[in-house]
Parts: C-alpha cells; sequence; structure tokens
C-alpha cells in the first residue's frame, strides 16, 4: 500500500483507538466508581450500557448526516463532542451525572463508524479494503490495551477522576491534526496525481464503468428489503455482544474472580487486546488474499467472517479455565476472533454495495444492529451475576451467540444488496458460488 494513502489508514485506525479508549476508561475505574456512588452489580450494567443507548439511537441520523455533509465535518463535530464529555465526566457528582456524561458521549461516538466506512470507500482501492478496514477496527482493540495500562496505572496513583480528562485531552489532539490534513482524494494536494487515478479507477468493487447502477444511489428504505443487509446486522449483533462483555466487565471480572488490584487488572487486559490487534490487521490481509482469485465482488468474504466467529467462540472454555496463562490464552484467541468478525463484516458490507453514496447509512444501520446486542450485554451479564454468583452463564451466552453469528452470515448473505433492482439490468441476483 502506498505510504501517502497509509496516512489515511492510520488516521482511522487513531480515530477507533481513541474511541474504544474513552468507551473502556469507565470500566478501567469501575471499582472506585462503584464504591463511590454505592452501585451494585446491576447499577453498575446499567452504567456501562448507557452510552450504547444515545449511540444507537443517533447512528441512522449521524449516517445521512456523513453522507449528506462529508466525512471532514462529521468527524470533527463527533469526536469535538465525545471527547469533551468524557473529559466532563471527571465532574459529576452524582449517578445521575455519569449518566449524562455517558449519553452525550455515546451520541458524539456515532459518527465513527459511518466515517470510517465513508472514508475507505473513498480512499482505499477494493484490493487493500480488508486490510484496511482491520486497521481501522483494530484500533478499537488498541484502544482498550493502552488504556488498560495507562488508565489503569492512573486511577490507581491518582482517582479516577483525572483518567477521564487525559482520555479526552487525546480526542483534541486527534481533531486537531485532522482538520489540518484531511481532504477527499480529489482535493488532497499532498497525493501523487498517479496515486490519486488509481484511489479513484480501483475503489469499487467492480468496474468504474459499471459501478453505479442507471438509477444511482438506492437510499436506506431499498436498502432494508435486502436480506443481506438484516444478514450483516444480525451478524454484527451476535459478535457486538462478547466485545461489550469484555469492555465493561472484564476488568471486574478479573478483580473479583481472579483477585488482582486495579493496576495488575490493566496490565493482564492490555495483552489479549494487544494480540487481537496484531491477528485481526494480518486476518484483513489474509482475506484480501484469499479474494484476489475470485474478486471482492463474489462475497466470498462471508466465509472468513464465519471462521472468525467459530474462533471467537473460544470464550465458551473460560468457565473451565484455572490458570491465568491458559485465560490470557483463551481471552487472547476469542478477542482476535471477534475483532477480525467486525472488520471482515464491515468489508464485507463494502464489498457488496455498488454505489459509495449508500456506504454511511446502510453502516450505519449494520451497527445498530450490533449495537441492540451490545446495550443488553452489560445488563445482562449485571444480573446473570447478581443471579448466580459468577460469570460462568455470561461467558456462556457470549459463545453460543457467536455460534450462531456464524451460522446466519453463512445464511443470510447469499445475495448482493440491490440484487432484485439489478435484476431487471441484466445484472446477477446472487453470489457466484464459493
Amino acid at each position: 500500500m502506498s505510504y501517502r494513502r497509509g496516512w489515511i489508514a492510520l488516521f482511522l485506525f487513531a480515530l477507533s483507538m481513541i474511541n474504544y479508549m474513552d468507551r473502556v476508561a469507565l470500566s478501567i475505574a469501575a471499582r472506585p466508581i462503584a464504591s463511590e456512588f454505592k452501585l451494585t452489580s446491576i447499577g453498575m450494567g446499567y452504567l456501562f450500557s448507557s452510552f450504547v443507548w444515545s449511540y444507537t439511537v443517533f447512528l441512522l441520523p449521524m449516517g445521512f448526516l456523513v453522507d449528506r455533509f462529508g466525512t471532514r465535518r462529521m468527524a470533527s463535530v463527533g469526536i469535538f463532542v465525545w471527547s469533551a464529555a468524557t473529559a466532563l465526566t471527571a465532574a459529576a457528582g452524582s449517578f445521575a451525572g455519569l449518566i449524562a456524561a455517558r449519553l452525550v458521549m455515546g451520541a458524539g461516538e456515532s459518527t465513527s463508524n459511518p466515517v470510517g466506512a465513508k472514508v475507505i470507500r473513498q480512499w482505499i482501492p477494493a484490493s487493500e479494503r480488508g486490510m484496511v478496514t482491520s486497521m481501522f477496527n483494530s484500533g478499537s482493540y488498541a484502544g482498550p490495551a493502552i488504556c488498560s495500562v495507562l488508565l489503569g496505572a492512573l486511577v490507581a496513583a491518582f482517582g479516577w477522576r483525572l483518567s477521564f480528562v487525559i482520555a479526552g485531552a487525546i480526542g483534541f489532539a486527534w481533531l486537531a491534526a485532522w482538520l489540518v490534513f484531511f481532504s477527499d482524494p480529489e482535493k488532497a494536494r499532498w497525493l501523487e496525481p498517479h496515486e490519486r487515478e488509481k484511489i479513484l479507477r480501483e475503489r469499487n468493487t467492480v468496474p468504474v464503468a459499471h459501478a453505479t447502477p442507471p438509477d444511482g444511489a438506492m437510499g436506506l428504505l431499498a436498502l432494508m428489503r435486502s436480506r443481506t443487509l438484516w444478514g450483516l446486522a444480525v451478524t454484527q449483533g451476535c459478535n457486538v455482544y462478547t466485545q461489550y462483555l469484555f469492555l465493561t466487565w472484564l476488568p471486574s471480572y478479573l478483580q473479583t474472580t481472579r483477585h488482582l488490584d486495579i493496576a495488575h487488572t490493566g496490565l493482564f487486559a492490555a495483552v489479549p487486546y494487544a494480540v487481537s490487534v496484531l491477528l485481526c490487521i494480518l486476518v484483513g490481509r489474509l482475506s484480501d488474499q484469499y479474494l484476489k482469485k475470485g474478486g471482492v465482488g463474489t462475497g466470498r468474504r462471508r466465509n472468513a467472517v464465519a471462521l472468525a466467529m467459530l474462533t471467537g467462540s473460544t470464550i465458551l472454555a473460560v468457565p473451565f479455565i484455572s490458570s491465568l496463562v491458559g485465560l490470557l490464552l483463551v481471552f487472547s484467541v476469542t478477542l482476535a476472533g471477534i475483532a477480525s468478525t467486525t472488520s471482515l463484516n464491515f468489508a464485507l458490507l463494502n464489498d457488496l454495495l455498488p454505489d459509495s453514496r449508500d456506504v454511511a447509512k446502510a453502516m450505519a444501520f449494520v451497527v445498530v444492529g450490533g449495537n441492540v446486542f451490545g446495550m443488553i450485554a452489560p445488563i445482562a451479564t449485571g444480573y446473570v451475576v447478581a443471579s448466580t454468583g459468577t460469570y460462568d452463564w455470561a461467558f456462556g451466552i457470549a459463545g453460543l451467540l457467536l455460534l450462531a453469528g456464524a451460522a446466519v452470515v453463512l445464511t443470510m448473505t447469499r445475495s448482493p444488496m440491490g440484487a432484485s433492482r439489478a435484476a431487471g439490468n441484466g445484472r446477477p441476483t446472487a453470489w457466484p458460488a464459493p
């Protein structure tokens, strides 16, 4: 990949990393916050889940706004709002104040995935999309890895409030660089002409001359008539449930069940997240290689999605692991599987959309599907822990959902979106056989 468009991948990696640093900051500080505000496991479950409520509500509107006003403007607005909300969490004096800050943060973060999908479609040739989508998504695992170590140490040394101020400040640093550097590839003055021509020629899944249907973008209602879009959304949900279980409850699980202190919890949690970053990018690269022969427009990437979900279902073994080393291995494999699933599922979405004008809204719909499951995970886990006294069934539910998601992606994504409309133009209505 060219060094210059590689900067775009780096920007997206950092955007996702900061997004998830701010999400997981609450989990790292969960124990002192629960103690200060006298919160039970059920109360913490609702607090963990709260940012997802506004995040999910705002996703579809933000998808439309990204398609309408562009990625540069909407990414700037989004990261400004969520970074300010993260920093102001430090001023919360009540449970209601914490909830309010998390709700505002979630609304701002709803720009991230639509922006990422749109930027990848605009800037990245189709043959590189799997790897760059993996880089974008792997930031969501690098964030918790860095945050677990950095904020864990800060919370242990200075208390939980300072950690939120520092997490928010990092977002403002990204915003300054974005405003100076980023523009569309058609306008970027720092881009060489030959690279610009390559991007514009190869960023669609089919040759440019045939990339856009005669009647243009489909719009959300037309997209929602596609079984494939619903399959992608359900697949995302089955995967995101496990992701949010880790993001919200992993530190508490390690402290309560494995008796680690806050600083050691951060170090332990960082390892599987760091491993998942490297493996996620590698899997994205391998998926691009896998599709070179058949082409990204065949839909064969769904096979890689299913395999990644089966890998993630290793979480079912957690209740049977007694050693910390074994637990570290299982967590690393699980996180690598769910990280790869998200990036491959996002890449599959881009593979099967013929018109870039639909990308942000389609991505928003899929992420909504994911976060419906995601908002349930922290609350359900709180009730499971309160009623059973263990985390065993929390991990069991997550593993079973991953197995179900693998079946969904293999059976529900076998036709390209817009196939019925395209049939009138003589285009195929189903993916070629894998």
